[in-house]
């Protein structure tokens, strides 16, 4: 049994000095990828979920933030046109922004990934993150352009790099991961949303209780004075820019983390610094590593002139995904996605609901109306979405991902269609209750499953495109949630009751801390009087769900290259030119110089494309090795031909 140098710690062992007898670069590319999909959970592992899941809470802060302070921008900008409520396009415009934003981002930099590597493009999307959240807490209107314009712009911009951090952190994740703990390794990346939500709501009740004396002057929004509106345009900037804060901390490891094995293995074709980068990782350096020149080229060049590996293309993803099994999976990866979405999304019509009957949508003045509304988020956060993130962090590589997956889209189906059928006759405690166990089960669901199994399940040379891919259809289904649903729900109301834009955040005017619960939910319902109907139509996306979600793989415990069918190490594809006999290249079959196939001479192939080579392999020998094989033949002499390993 060959033994493992002592270099570096247990995360990544010294493949380079236990392989470097081995000449074939497949069999060193799968040992060494053996030796990192085995190697034991450490703490170079738990650096990476912290550097990749910093961006995650990002994200959902900055998603998550805008919902907290739409109502204030109300208060600022609007006081005097719209008795201090934000227009419900404007509100519309800065919140589906983001969504557009992402869906570009999660195809841009998916593809760009696979095209010019992970590296590259890690920290670029976090500085896109951090620069336009401090843009938009900088926000003012001109008399050039409006102040909901200038808006918009920031969030679409910032909206790409949200989107790029999800291809990315993914499948950066999975790559460097162990086998054993992968799927909990993107998971607690994932679940870092959770945490983004509750710090976005808890700041928002920091700056609240700061600026109380000055909240508490107005009865309600429409009555904000000049004091009152300084204070909430404080607030809100506070709010949002500090979304960039967190990103400060990891952009200096995200651009410093060394490509990965993976990709340096079966895109860039370079062993040597493949290994090389792998134990800088491993031995807890920075940057990229600096391996033997000579050695580096030496490898590159044997490796260029045996094999031949399809480039990461547009192209060249068409053909893949062309062939029937490769599009079910991305149907299924994608669909799934786009469905969970358009639920996830648009629960969030509900929440006013919630708010409501839970007793936090209260108040006397405007400092009661913002700090229930903080508290009331941090509840239902707490409550539901952080335990089932954290739930799928620690079952999912126990129970597997499509278990989960199926189970919460089956639950989920369940639970919105008592919600929807049996809207009317629901009281307080079981709204309450089942809208929590709508949230856990997202969580500890499909939410969490659809974002890791992507990851996981694809070629390296296309992972990142697919991801990207899939993540874009689950925001396509965020921005139906938005635009189309968001105004189902209202249908039938009275203009006078929808004039509040935030329904997480806002309520009817008229409400007042003497206001029954019961009351409240009504007067909050009477704002969305087809809402029912709407938890319905979420109800079939669920079924859907179930059925797309039949056709994505288990990929528990199974190695990425297995996943992708490269486990038996048909990433490189060995180009051999016949020779027949001892007569060399030049030598036709059945000449006295040897025979062919039919022949009874020795039949030997040289490596190569077309030029004499130093190496060759004896059919004899290649047959030792195990692997099927597959010739195909041309009388041409010179003209190369592929053998598929």
């Amino acid at each position: 049994m060959l033994a493992l140098s002592k270099v570096g710690n247990s995360a990544y062992p010294d493949v380079s000095a236990v392989y470097s007898h081995i000449s074939d670069p497949r069999e060193k590319r799968r040992l060494a990828l053996a030796e990192i999909d085995k190697s034991p959970f450490s703490w170079q592992h738990v650096r990476l979920v912290v550097v990749a899941g910093v961006g995650f809470f990002t994200d959902a802060y900055n998603i998550f933030a805008i919902n907290m302070t739409t109502v204030m921008l109300g208060m600022v900008y609007w006081q005097d046109s719209n008795d201090g409520h934000i227009p419900h396009d404007a509100d519309v415009a800065i919140k589906v922004a983001t969504s557009a934003g992402t869906v570009l981002g999660q195809l841009v930099f998916g593809h760009l990934a696979d095209r010019w590597g992970r590296k590259r493009m890690y920290g670029l999307e976090l500085t896109i993150i951090i620069c336009t959240t401090l843009a938009q807490a900088l926000c003012a209107p001109s008399l050039a352009v409006s102040f909901v314009g200038v808006m918009v712009f920031w969030r679409i911009v910032m909206g790409v790099g949200i989107g790029g951090d999800y291809p990315l952190s993914s499948v950066i994740t999975s790559e460097f991961a162990n086998t054993k703990w992968r799927g909990a390794m993107i998971g607690a990346v994932f679940a870092m949303q959770g945490i983004g939500q509750f710090a976005a709501a808890l700041l928002a009740l920091i700056t609240a209780l700061a600026f109380r004396s000055s909240l508490e002057t107005a009865s309600d929004v429409s009555h904000c004075d000049d004091g009152c509106r300084r204070a909430v345009d404080v607030m809100w900037r506070v709010v949002l820019g500090f979304g960039s804060v967190p990103g400060w901390f990891a952009l200096y490891y995200r651009l410093t983390i060394p490509e990965t094995p993976r990709y340096t293995f079966d895109v860039l074709r370079d062993p040597e610094k493949a290994r090389a980068d792998a134990d800088l990782f491993r031995s807890g350096g920075k940057g990229e590593a600096q391996p033997d020149r000579l050695r580096r080229l030496q490898e590159r060049e044997a490796v260029r002139r045996k094999y031949s590996t399809p480039r990461p293309s547009l192209r060249e993803f068409a053909h893949f995904f062309a062939q029937r099994r490769n599009a079910l999976v991305l149907f299924g990866t994608a669909g799934s996605w786009f469905f969970l979405d358009v639920a996830f999304y648009g629960l969030g019509l509900n929440t006013g609901t919630i708010l409501h009957t839970i007793g936090f949508a209260d108040r006397t003045n405007v400092f009661e109306m913002l700090y229930n509304a903080a508290v009331g988020q941090l509840v239902l956060v707490c409550a539901g979405a952080i335990p089932g993130y954290w739930a799928s962090v620690f079952l999912v590589d126990v129970i597997g991902r499509k278990p989960i997956q199926i189970m919460g889209f089956v639950i989920l189906t369940a639970l919105f269609a008592v919600i929807g059928f049996a809207f009317d006759g629901l009281g307080q405690a079981a709204m309450l209750t089942l809208y929590v166990l709508c949230q856990f089960f997202f969580n500890f669901g499909p939410n969490a499953t659809t974002f890791i199994i992507p990851g996981e399940c694809y070629p390296t040379r296309f992972r990142a495109t697919a991801h990207g891919l899939s993540a874009a259809s689950g925001k396509l289904g965020a921005i139906v949630a938005q635009v189309a649903f968001a105004p189902l729900a209202r249908r039938g109301a009275d203009s006078s009751s929808s004039s509040s834009s935030d329904p997480p955040t806002s309520s009817s005017d008229s409400a007042s801390s003497n206001t029954s619960p019961d009351a409240a939910a009504a007067a909050a319902t009477d704002e969305t009087p087809w809402l029912h109907g709407v938890m319905q139509i979420f109800a079939l996306f669920m079924f859907c769900g179930i059925l797309s979600s039949l056709v994505v793989p288990e990929t528990r415990r199974r190695s990425l290259e297995e996943l992708a069918g490269e486990a038996d190490a048909r990433i490189y594809e060995v180009k051999l030119v016949p020779r027949f006999g001892r007569g060399g290249a030049g030598a036709a079959p059945g000449s006295a110089a040897g025979s062919g196939p039919n022949g009874g001479g020795s039949e030997r192939w040289s490596v190569g494309q077309g030029s004499p080579a130093t190496t060759s392999v004896d059919v004899d020998e290649e047959a030792e090795v195990g692997r099927r094989r597959a010739r195909r033949w041309s009388l041409g002499g010179v003209a190369g031909k592929w053998l598929h390993l």
